[in-house]
């Protein structure tokens, strides 16, 4: 049986408080739909602090310091985008763990020819690591919205699961 996004989104939190770690997030894609179901946990003050929706290149550049060139020599939908977005969350939130996404959510693809369903993930873990990883969804864009936020807060999960032992 599939867990629920809820349910992934509480795991999470034990982990961040169990430890005393808070959380940042970027989101682009989905919109801000990993930020509603992280504030929808019981306690979320407690290890969620902020959230940006950078849907758009310039707003990327503004709010996270994505670099102009990263955009224009990989596009927003890509490794170097995704770690960028979640070094500069972590950076302007002044929080150790963070999670960024960008993709193609749907009906359509990049102008590059990237596929829609196409998502690169990029998490900052408290050790000062960043880990990046693209994953390919299907459905409509509702759903691929859904997979990705799943994906991101269980890749969050299962790294934060290995610093904490």
């Amino acid at each position: 049986m599939a867990i629920s996004l809820d349910q992934t989104a509480e795991q999470l939190g034990k982990i961040l408080l169990s430890c005393g770690w808070h959380l940042t997030t970027a989101e682009s894609c989905t919109a801000g739909l990993i930020s509603m179901t992280l504030a929808a946990v019981e306690n979320s003050g407690d290890f969620y602090t902020s959230g940006f929706v950078t849907y758009s290149e310039n707003a990327k550049i503004r709010l996270l310091g994505v670099h102009p060139g990263t955009l224009k020599q990989h596009t927003a939908v890509s490794e170097q985008t995704a770690r960028e977005m979640v070094q500069g969350a972590c950076a302007r939130s002044g929080e150790p763990v963070g999670l960024s996404i960008t993709g193609y959510a749907g009906p359509h693809g990049g102008e590059d020819g990237t596929p829609a369903g196409t998502i690169w993930f990029g998490w900052m873990l408290p050790d000062g690591r960043d880990e990046a990883e693209c994953h390919q969804f299907s459905g409509d864009p509702k759903s691929v919205m859904e997979q990705g936020t799943q994906f991101a807060l269980q890749g969050l999960i299962k790294r934060l699961r290995q610093i904490a032992g």
